[in-house]
């Protein structure tokens, strides 16, 4: 692991000398510029661990130089030297968060206590970017989870995995729900058997029983030979129907025999065919709904909800953010030949701040981007704000007279408003959500059944919903307890 880093900003040629000197002695790499301008530059081309600043650089104010790094990084360990010390100037290197304050000329001996002080301290920070691999039950079957909803998770698939032939795994778009199906796999009997994935968000319609049951030669234009299909060759092993919601209906009414009796037949062949699989299948939609409006059979849902799997969204689980973050760090250091050994403080800020619509694939994207970016041994602040995704501005839409004049629509059927070019500080879609669920919930006098009519979805998707928002309220209806 690379030593760490120390930059001083001191216009004095002798001073300047005497601080890299002593920091070289206590152990730091370090890096030395004479002005502001050159020091802000250095500073933003790579984080270091410590920066020692004079106040009396010769071409900026030396409190606004201060102020500018304490800006691009909140958690930066700094020290401040002058010599024309006063109780002003002491006084606002208070408020920008100096660590000391040093008056010159400087006194070496507690100069080298200092720094001494300083690279323990940033040894620490560095010993607590531990490989989440070190740490007992983070990793699970290419997981990662601390957080107590991942170590739930972790629980259930030990417990039901040795048994279960069908299972729904429930979560967002990238939340892992593949790496859940896997791990099902797995910690089952089938381990060593295969594991076919099919993903129904990709295969054209008009093939999608081709794919799954196979064909026989001549059955449609283009079938010069007999194959056998995805269920086929998975027998004895398990299938993974990722996007399950994306089945047409024809298809479902023959996935569904599969798993009741345990056969399929070939597109073109009257023969049946005895398949032994493991059947696990994974949502982003509300499958429950799809029902309900006629997408998805209701006998198939059953059929593969014996175990409902719900994996957690990444804003539900933000101590493990850091934990996810070094791990693809490595993988991507690693491979790009780059020596990263970490992250900063402030990068670590920033990311567990994020809110992570994409989850855990938008958190291994960013941190790609900020391993590229990166210049130095550590991934900074500068580097993850550059890394993430900057929000887009919605156009806002020309309103006619006749839709102006028209009346609100009922809860549960009305749109949002488009975003006005001034709204910097959108209210998060969970916020949203969940105050347009209360409304419902309070205008149906807590009867939960009337407030899922109200949200035009089924009562099963609303206890979902208040469960996933952490809704465990009753609102007291008139006359009598809450639905």
């Amino acid at each position: 692991m690379p030593n760490p880093s120390l930059l001083v900003i001191h216009s004095d040629a002798a001073a300047r000398s005497v601080l890299l000197e002593s920091a070289v002695h206590a152990g730091f790499a370090v890096h030395g510029t004479a002005s502001g301008t050159e020091g802000l530059a250095a500073f933003r081309r790579g984080t270091p661990d410590v920066m020692i600043a004079s106040l009396d650089v010769d071409d900026m104010d030396g409190l606004q130089l201060v102020a500018s790094v304490r800006d691009e990084a909140p958690d930066l360990s700094l020290v401040l030297t002058t010599t024309t010390a006063s109780v002003e100037s002491a006084v606002a290197a208070i408020r920008l968060g100096a660590r000391d304050y040093l008056r010159s000329p400087l006194d070496e001996q507690k100069l080298g206590r200092l720094l001494a002080d300083e690279f323990d301290d940033a040894m620490r920070r560095r010993v607590r970017l531990f490989p989440a691999e070190r740490s007992p039950g983070v990793s699970f079957h290419g997981m990662i989870g601390r957080s107590l909803p991942m170590q739930k998770l972790f629980r259930l698939l030990r417990t039901v995995a040795p048994h279960v032939r069908t299972a729904l795994i429930s979560g967002e778009t990238g939340t892992g729900k593949e790496l859940v199906a896997r791990a099902l796999h797995q910690l089952g009997p089938r381990a060593q058997r295969r594991f076919v994935v099919i993903n129904c968000s990709a295969v054209v319609e008009t093939l999608f029983e081709s794919e799954l049951f196979g064909h026989m030669r001549g059955a449609f234009t283009g079938a010069t030979d007999s194959k056998p299909g995805l269920f086929e060759l998975a027998d004895g092993g398990t299938v993974f129907l990722d996007e399950v919601g994306e089945l047409p209906l024809g298809v479902q009414a023959k996935l569904l025999r599969a798993l009741e009796f345990g056969e399929i037949h070939r597109v073109g062949s009257l023969e049946s065919r005895k398949v032994d699989v493991q059947v696990i299948a994974a949502t982003n939609r509300e499958l429950d709904d799809e029902c309900e409006q006629g997408r998805f059979r209701l006998d198939l849902f059953y059929r593969l909800n014996v175990v409902e799997v719900r994996v957690p969204a990444l804003r539900e689980r933000r101590d493990d953010v850091v934990y996810l973050a070094n791990h693809f760090m490595r993988a991507t250091a690693t491979r790009l030949a780059k020596s990263l050994s970490g992250l900063t403080a402030g990068a670590e800020r920033l990311l567990r701040e994020a809110n992570w619509p994409g989850n855990v694939r938008e958190l291994r994207n960013v941190l790609e981007r900020a391993c590229l970016m990166a210049e130095g041994h550590l991934i900074g602040e500068l580097d993850v704000r550059a890394s993430l995704p900057q929000p887009r501005r919605v156009p806002v839409p020309m309103v006619t007279a006749a839709r102006a004049a028209a009346p609100a629509p009922m809860v549960g059927t009305q749109r949002p408003s488009a975003p006005r070019e001034d709204d910097d500080d959108m209210e998060p879609l969970s916020e949203m959500e969940r105050e347009h669920i209360v409304r419902a919930l309070q205008r149906a006098g807590g009867n939960k059944k009337a407030a899922a009519t109200l949200l035009g979805v089924s009562r099963r998707a609303l206890y979902r919903r208040l469960e996933r928002l952490d809704l465990g309220i009753t609102i007291a209806r008139r006359g009598r307890g809450a639905a």
